[in-house]
């Protein structure tokens, strides 16, 4: 193992057998592309050999910080040496930056294939700090290599190279969900889509209760929405996109999620300017819940669930039927807003902007429709969100904010 710094280079090495060994250091100058020069040659005589288990491959070389790794915009790592010990399976390495900075990672052990490896790493990038969740599904050596470049590079540059020691792996259910991208958590790129104030700045969530809300401060002319994923969905009786819902207020967006059962979630986050016509992925968060969650959806949300916009009452999308239900709603601009269920109910505007009424939901397995008219002239109704009607044994649940 050679690690090498400004001004000096240590190698620590391992005979594989007992014998005499020899040890030779080649070197050039750091800004050379000329070939290695022998300097120098070491006799080594093990007289016991270590039975420790082989060390992953390193193509790179050096392991700990490069040499250079100033230069390219780290100033120091919250581990210092070349060993990082994961005595549970888990490890969080930050590296403070100099500017700016995206990173990508690599995570090699002998058992580990490419698809399990990346289920193994949540990346964050802040102004001035990098970050990186690391998973270990199984017992032993790790190589943990680090590449950086700056917002405006094109290419990615080895800045570091890590050995991890796994004591106890983590159970391999407990992983990180696919997909994720190199922007987890609030951090360089929330802040260039202008969104700011995060509730949540880690990118991983854990929940008891099985429902969250994170929220941002947005500038008036950005639009965010958000899905819902998870790699094996067990028991859901509805899509994942109804268990989460978006809601946009003057200078806040909040991102509502109640789960349908116990996992791992992906929630990603997306956003366009008025000037856009289409989304920018943002972030991702990583939701975990290890309790035995079984919210309801929320409604069916179509494109005029917009800025402004918010559900009051009811809160869940499956209501109870033959009950009445209370309905409380915000929608910007409307001249009317109408309940279609088995009965046309027209609500009422209080003086705070809130439309209300009470609602008879009829059988088991219909539609309410929460509908509005923004113009007096307009004949048709336009349908923004749409909730089912549950059987008796529905449990009336509400989910946070």
């Amino acid at each position: 193992m050679m690690t090498v710094s400004e001004n000096n280079m240590t190698i620590k090495v391992t005979p594989p057998t007992q014998g005499l060994f020899d040890l030779m250091i080649f070197a050039r100058h750091a800004d050379s592309q000329d070939p290695y020069s022998w300097v120098c040659s070491y006799q080594i005589q093990c007289l016991e050999p270590c039975n420790g288990e082989e060390l992953p491959e390193n193509p790179f070389h050096f392991w700990g910080l490069h040499q250079k790794v100033r230069e390219f915009g780290i100033k120091e790592s919250s581990h210092k040496g070349e060993l990082l010990v994961a005595p549970q399976g888990t490890l969080l390495l930050t590296l403070q930056s100099s500017r700016p900075l995206l990173a990508m990672y690599e995570l090699i052990n002998k058992d580990l294939d490419a698809a399990l490896s990346k289920k193994c790493l949540a990346a964050q990038a802040e102004e001035e700090k990098l970050s990186c969740h690391v998973l270990c599904p199984f017992q032993g050596y790790y190589r943990l290599s680090v590449f950086v470049r700056d917002l405006g590079g094109n290419t990615f540059r080895n800045a570091a190279n890590f050995l991890i020691r796994c004591l106890e792996p983590v159970n391999q259910n407990e992983l990180f969900p696919s997909g994720l991208s190199i922007h987890c958590g609030s951090g360089i790129s929330s802040s260039n889509h202008g969104l700011s104030n995060p509730s949540h700045s880690s990118p991983i969530i854990t929940t008891k209760l099985g429902k969250c809300n994170i929220t941002f401060h947005t500038h008036p002319d950005v639009e965010v929405t958000a899905n819902l994923s998870k790699d094996k969905v067990v028991s859901a009786k509805y899509p994942l996109e109804r268990y989460l819902l978006v809601t946009h207020l003057r200078t806040k967006v909040s991102v509502c999620v109640a789960l349908p059962e116990s996992g791992i979630y992906k929630v990603g986050l997306f956003g366009r300017s008025k000037n856009s016509k289409d989304f920018a992925h943002i972030c991702d968060y990583i939701i975990r819940c290890f309790s035995d969650p079984s919210w309801p959806p929320f409604p069916r949300v179509y494109s005029l669930w917009r800025r402004g916009c918010v559900l009051l009452e009811p809160r869940t999308g499956v209501i109870q039927e033959h009950s009445w239900v209370r309905f409380r709603v915000k929608v910007p601009n409307a001249y009317q807003v109408v309940i279609l269920g088995q009965e046309k109910t027209v609500l009422q505007q209080t003086p705070n902007m809130v439309w209300e009424g009470d609602v008879f939901t009829g059988a088991a397995g219909t539609q309410v429709k929460l509908t509005a008219k923004f113009s007096q002239h307009c004949s048709s109704l336009e349908v923004i969100l749409a909730f089912e009607v549950g059987g008796s044994s529905l449990a009336s649940l509400e989910c946070l904010g």
